[in-house]
């Protein structure tokens, strides 16, 4: 069975959705078989979240809302780890590494 799910989660990471978070969004989303896709606005426009390029391309900033939206059989649980990813600031140690 199909669902949809979405939420939205505030960018607190330093450098906001740059390379290093955007490969960890992109890794993670992957993982899911729900197309997943992110905004920076409730309207759009909404960008394929398994895509580095475009997620790259889209340089969210520090403060900024990020809106995450999936459809697919793991819908939520799809959101809900992104939003969990951010919320954790990308798992970023802060070592620089």
């Amino acid at each position: 069975m199909s669902e949809t799910a979405e939420g939205s989660v505030v960018i607190t990471h330093d450098v906001g959705l740059h390379a290093r978070p955007s490969v960890k969004l992109t890794k993670l989303a992957k993982g899911f078989a729900s197309t997943l896709e992110i905004a920076g606005a409730a309207q759009g426009p909404w960008i394929d979240a398994k895509s580095i390029v475009k997620v790259m391309a889209m340089r969210a900033k520090q403060d900024s809302t990020l809106f995450v939206r999936a459809a697919g059989a793991d819908a939520r649980a799809a959101v809900e780890a992104v939003i969990g990813l951010v919320r954790r600031d990308f798992d970023d140690t802060g070592d620089g590494h």
